[in-house]
């Protein structure tokens, strides 16, 4: 069969886009992903005091979040294991579709009625949706991108999906909110997901074309599940995701309260530097994937970090402690914080490469360390009550040096060799000499 040639212009393209990790067929993915993100992160600055203005009490909101988050968790990991069983596109479909259906139902039937039940219901039933399309989309970009160009596919996948979803979503509810409303800005939060979604359905092509039966599905399940017990380098590089967004998430639940009203920072001083330690984690993204294939993975996220957030997770507690607001020097600590937590991105390289006949499973176990570090943040930050803000900083900044430790043990067990590769070798009868 003649195949048509295509243009000397598209050919350097694709090059190009080939060379940077992003692999021609799945270009638009990445596009895609940005936009579905913006429109999932627009509530996160807002819905909060929203609902608080809107007269549901402090424990309501709370227990929304929380069940939300165990959720996202939940569906975090069942995204990579449907993916090995459906195919990545059609678990995105899946999570794009729950995440419109039940955004209708959390704001007509919950939110605007006012029904805290229903609101319960749909915002939970509704955090099955984003990891279905966001980390579908992951599993598709390490099933369709060469191991030598890994880390950069990674790096573009993560620093895509965070501009999206921390970035441009919070500059847009910024800008919009004034102008039309909370409750307006929610409802435009379903045009860009619909965006999103309707480009991956009509831009790209499935990789697996398996039938989706019940067996199938188990079958992808069970795998992502079994992995650890066949190859325990996946599940100890799930607990390093795990340590990875930790200190993140703790922070959240009690940095600010602790920079404002004890060490003086005003709150528009201190969302700057918090903004800004945003702004350089997504760089960071992009950097640590270019940096990993070149100096390598297992490096850059034990060193810089493993080690890196150690470090700068102390400066940012002991430091304007001992010296009050001061503004630079803060934010120059926050912005090597968020280089730091950036550079943990080649995992999501590394840990699929240890299973290459499984990635999907692999990068499921990776998915749920992400989700359960959204929801274990938090209950290490409840320790600020009984042993107070120093020591909860110190047992967070020594999970990173275990992550270091663990990071190393990720190295396959004999150069070029994978587990898989392994495992497959030792089930196949050995030549009989001649």
């Amino acid at each position: 069969m003649a195949i048509s040639s295509p243009s000397s212009t598209e050919s350097r393209f694709a090059r190009l886009l080939r060379t940077q990790g992003i692999a021609r067929p799945i270009a638009w993915g990445f596009v895609a992903l940005t936009i579905f993100m913006i429109g999932d992160g627009i509530e996160a600055g807002f819905l909060s005091p929203y609902l608080d203005q809107q007269g549901f009490d402090a424990g309501q909101i709370t227990a929304l979040w929380a069940t939300y988050g165990i959720v996202v968790a939940a569906a975090a990991w069942l995204s990579g294991a449907l993916a090995e069983a459906w195919g990545p596109k059609r678990v995105m479909m899946l999570g794009f579709g729950i995440w419109v259906v039940f955004q209708v139902l959390f704001l007509v039937f919950g939110v605007m009625a006012e029904n805290f039940s229903i609101m319960l219901l749909a915002f939970g039933i509704r955090g099955l949706g984003y990891p279905m399309f966001a980390y579908g989309f992951l599993v598709w970009v390490t099933m369709g991108t060469p191991e030598n160009v890994m880390g950069k596919a990674v790096g573009w996948y993560w620093f895509f999906s965070t501009l999206g979803l921390g970035v441009l979503s919070s500059y847009f509810a910024g800008a919009i909110i004034p102008v039309i409303g909370e409750l307006a800005t929610l409802w435009l939060s379903l045009a860009f997901v619909t965006v999103g979604g309707l480009m991956v359905a009509l831009l790209l092509r499935n990789p697996v074309s398996k039938k989706v039966t019940v067996a199938n599905s188990v079958r992808g399940v069970l795998s992502s599940i079994t992995i650890v017990g066949t190859n325990p380098k996946i599940g100890i590089g799930g607990i390093v995701r795990l340590i990875n967004t930790l200190s993140f998430y703790a922070f959240v639940v009690f940095l600010t309260t602790y920079m404002v009203r004890d060490v003086g920072f005003a709150v528009a001083e201190w969302q700057v530097i918090w903004g800004t330690m945003l702004a350089a984690n997504v760089a960071a993204n992009l950097i640590s994937g270019y940096l990993s294939d070149w100096i390598g993975r297992v490096n850059v996220v034990a060193w810089a970090g493993g080690i890196g957030c150690f470090v700068t997770i102390l400066a940012l507690y002991y430091v304007p402690t001992a010296i009050g607001p001061n503004f630079a020097v803060t934010i120059a600590i926050a912005i090597a914080y968020g280089l730091a937590l950036g550079m943990f991105v080649p995992l999501s390289a590394i840990v699929p490469l240890l299973a290459p006949m499984h990635k999907a499973a692999a990068v499921a176990i990776l998915n749920l360390g992400a989700g359960l570090s959204q929801f274990i943040g938090p209950v290490i930050a409840g320790l600020v009550t009984p042993i107070g803000i120093q020591g909860t900083i110190w047992v967070i900044a020594s999970l990173y040096l275990v992550g270091f430790v663990l990071t190393f043990m990720l190295k396959p067990s004999k150069p070029g060799v994978t587990a898989d590769q392994m495992s497959s070798a030792s089930s196949t009868p050995a030549p009989i000499a001649t």
